[in-house]
């Protein structure tokens, strides 16, 4: 059982109502890695292998956060420039970003190599990337069990046909409510899933809705779970890939086809593990949690369901 993440690694510099941070470690491999190793030490699964890409101006004590987690980091590559930046400013509810600045540096001719070792992978998550490297990720590898997939707004503007046609490529979709809307031209969320859903032949659609939870289509039916209510809202930068990691590991504990059952449970754990990552500025939360702590907030999550 293995999951192989595919994605950014950047600096991140945000502000929010809580304060700011200047070049903290971040990015959508970064954020999904972290989550994803986590709780596949929990479940005493093999390492995620991480793929991505960083400049010569990496820190050694961000590497070790990432080597620290026990993540197999041969598909990490290091180039020559500087590492994707990234700043932005949240306000008011912070349901959203505002976009400052964005330097993609050597992000901007990634093209990913799978290691040998990990072209077999269970699950295989593809993080927010331009639709045309998803696809070319999900050729290279034999995926056992299924293939997921992450995008957003930019990728529906300008390479839309290019998104639609990898979706069709993944078992598993994971976009947030304004994307379905996007690409189904159509405000009602419900009606815009069962069409994206129908137009891909997705099997399992999961739309992150930030404060109001996640909305999942899976085999023609819906399921709906709330967020774990967080007062503590510090910034909100990363809880989606953290999200995505989660869900990566826990379906990588078995085989076979999905069931709703375990799509819930999943969901579950991958709500709770986004409310810690929001708690913090960077990766701060998400690389100190422990097992305790986890374990206490969902166990209150599973009373606030009633399970």
């Amino acid at each position: 059982m293995s999951v192989l993440i595919v994605g950014s690694l950047a600096y991140d510099s945000v502000s929010s109502p809580a304060g700011s941070v200047e070049a903290a470690l971040g990015g959508s491999a970064t954020y999904g890695g972290l989550s994803c190793q986590f709780h596949l030490q929990r479940l005493g699964l093999a390492p995620a292998t991480l793929v991505g890409v960083v400049g010569t101006d990496f820190a050694d004590e961000d590497r070790a956060v990432l080597a620290n987690s026990g993540m197999d980091l041969s598909g990490l590559e290091v180039a020559e420039g500087a590492t994707f930046r990234w700043e932005g400013s949240y306000h008011g509810a912070m349901a959203e970003a505002e976009t400052l600045a964005t330097h993609l540096n050597v992000f901007e001719h990634f093209q990913p190599q799978v290691p040998e070792h990990a072209k077999q992978p269970t699950v295989l998550f593809c993080a927010n990337l331009h639709p045309a490297i998803q696809r070319n990720v999900m050729e290279q590898v034999d995926t056992a069990r299924l293939a997921m997939l992450d995008s957003m707004n930019l990728w529906i503007t300008i390479a839309r046909d290019e998104l639609m046609d990898v979706m069709r490529m993944a078992d598993l979709v994971i976009i947030n409510d304004g994307e379905v809307r996007m690409l189904a031209n159509d405000e009602n969320v419900v009606t815009a899933m069962h069409a994206l859903a129908e137009e891909t032949n997705t099997t399992t659609l999961v739309v992150k809705r930030g404060e109001h939870g996640v909305l999942a289509l899976h085999d023609g039916e819906f399921l709906a779970l709330p967020a774990f209510p967080t007062a503590n809202l510090v910034d909100p930068t990363g809880c989606g890939d953290t999200f995505a990691g989660t869900l990566a590991a826990c379906l990588a504990a078995s085989d076979g086809p999905l069931g709703m059952d375990e799509l819930r449970d999943a969901l579950m754990m991958a709500n709770v593990s986004a409310s810690f990552t929001l708690e913090s500025f960077g990766t701060q939360a998400l690389s100190s949690l422990t097992s305790s702590a986890f374990d206490t907030r969902m166990d209150a999550y599973s009373r606030m369901l009633g399970r």
